[in-house]
């Protein structure tokens, strides 16, 4: 027997396979969750028809789920580590007791990168190894459309520096005492907190060079590992969510669901 959800396939990226697809065996859909209601249930399925799954939700009717903007959430999740580095700064600097999914040697191991680069050193950070200096990642981040992920954490370095990157790192704590847990979308992928809130790195896909009838651009298609990365992360709240970076679904041409009352 295999239970599992082949739209939270997330991990394509590091080799893994959904093994789902080719099980030779009688197959029962569960598409109501007992998590969460009616209201969130459709903001997954604009991801779900995005990832072209063939599921679609329903939430559970006794549970009121909100979409409203959080003051203090519970969990932030982010797209990048660099996104997740950013928060826990903004976090931090408000006063609040900040824990993150998996600990901080992750960040560490980036903030380390960046000083050797800023001191004159090569990195291996996979992130950064593509850069001899630190004016080379810098250029990168600030004039090639590829490099708009690294530009934040270029702009938290340049403003407050590597040493107070890892001087944030020996703040965090265990979730069990925090205010406020940050995370990846990929390591919140089995979790759930009652308030959630989604960082601003997630980056709709570019435009085109079409334009619709009212002259906008068109932007372009979204692509499915994206899709099914924040169908995982909308669907971590329980009472209430905070779609921030990921509202520019609601604009999306390819994207048109109906709506629950």
């Amino acid at each position: 027997m295999i239970v599992g959800d082949s739209a939270q396939a997330i991990y394509g990226w590091r080799g893994a396979r959904d093994i789902m697809t080719g099980f030779d065996g009688t197959h029962l859909t569960l598409t109501q969750s007992f998590r969460f209601g009616a209201r969130l249930a459709d903001e997954a399925n604009r991801w779900l028809q995005a990832a072209d799954a063939p599921i679609r939700l329903t939430g559970t009717p006794t549970i009121p789920t909100e979409l409203a903007p959080v003051t203090d959430p519970q969990a932030v999740l982010c797209r990048t580590n660099v996104g997740a580095m950013t928060e826990v700064m903004h976090h931090l600097k408000a006063g609040h007791r900040v824990a993150l999914a998996g600990g901080g040697e992750n960040l560490r191991a980036l903030a380390t990168a960046a000083r050797d680069l800023k001191e004159g050193r090569r990195t291996w950070h996979p992130e950064l190894l593509l850069f001899p200096t630190w004016s080379d990642l810098q250029d990168y981040a600030e004039t090639d459309p590829a490099g708009r992920d690294l530009k934040p954490f270029v702009d938290l370095i340049d403003q407050h520096g590597t040493d107070a990157i890892l001087a944030a790192v020996d703040q965090l704590i265990p979730e069990s005492s925090a205010d406020v847990t940050i995370s990846t979308a990929h390591r919140s992928k089995g979790r759930e907190w009652n308030t959630v809130k989604i960082a601003d790195d997630f980056n709709p896909p570019a435009d085109t060079d079409e334009h619709d009838a009212h002259g906008r651009p068109v932007p372009g298609p979204i692509d499915e590992t994206e899709a099914r990365l924040a169908y995982v992360a909308v669907t971590r709240a329980r009472a209430r969510l905070d779609i921030g970076g990921l509202s520019w679904i609601h604009d999306h041409s390819d994207v048109v669901l109906p709506t629950s009352v």
